[in-house]
């Protein structure tokens, strides 16, 4: 399996997962201004929609998009304590806050990276996300993780979202409880191991 990434990008949060599940995979990294590959393959032939992820797997077949790859993973792992079984309610609640973090971060953060958007407007934004913000500290103060009471496909997506606050001027510091979040997944393993990687490939 290859996992197609630009560093810091979303494709962080399929990358933590990897590394948590401990299966073996390979990482190419995407120029994603000139849509070529560190081995000078034109990405859009891979992903026509241009943007990471993306995971190759066997027979060259391709699959994207975040959240789907993330749910892929734990479920070819069988790894329920990551993903709970299909059709059971806690599926449901975890796909509740896997599209938290896709529809309500992510697309909540992604327009303060444009550099066309008016001052005024990315305050606007980061008004909009404190909002978004204030609702997942105070769930993380009922709970350890976005998932729950241990680490979930959520937790690697809400991270990498999370994660790129201090570089689009979002501040963390009123969200104690995020804080926390940010500091415990930093220590664990799969995380150490994906931003290392992720460092050196810049």
């Amino acid at each position: 399996m290859k996992l197609y990434f630009s560093p810091g990008a979303c494709s962080m949060a399929p990358h933590i997962l990897l590394n948590e599940l401990g299966k073996k995979f390979e990482i190419e990294k995407v120029d994603l201004r000139e849509k070529k590959t560190a081995s000078g393959k034109d990405y859009r032939k891979i992903n026509a929609k241009g943007y990471v992820p993306a995971i190759e797997m066997k027979k060259g077949e391709v699959l994207t998009e975040v959240g789907t790859i993330l749910q892929y993973l734990a479920d070819k792992a069988k790894a329920t304590k990551l993903l709970p079984k299909a059709g059971t309610k806690a599926r449901y609640h975890a796909m509740e806050m896997l599209n938290f973090v896709s529809s309500e971060l992510h697309k909540g953060y992604s327009p303060l990276f444009n550099p066309g958007v008016p001052a005024e407007g990315k305050d606007a934004l980061r008004q909009r996300v404190a909002l978004r913000l204030t609702w997942l500290n105070d769930l993380l103060a009922k709970q350890k993780f976005v998932s729950g009471k241990s680490f979930g496909v959520a937790d690697a997506y809400a991270f990498t979202v999370l994660n790129w606050s201090p570089g689009l001027g979002v501040d963390l510091t009123p969200f104690a409880n995020i804080q926390r979040f940010m500091a415990d997944m930093a220590k664990r393993p799969s995380v150490k191991k994906t931003l290392a990687a992720e460092a050196a490939a810049k």
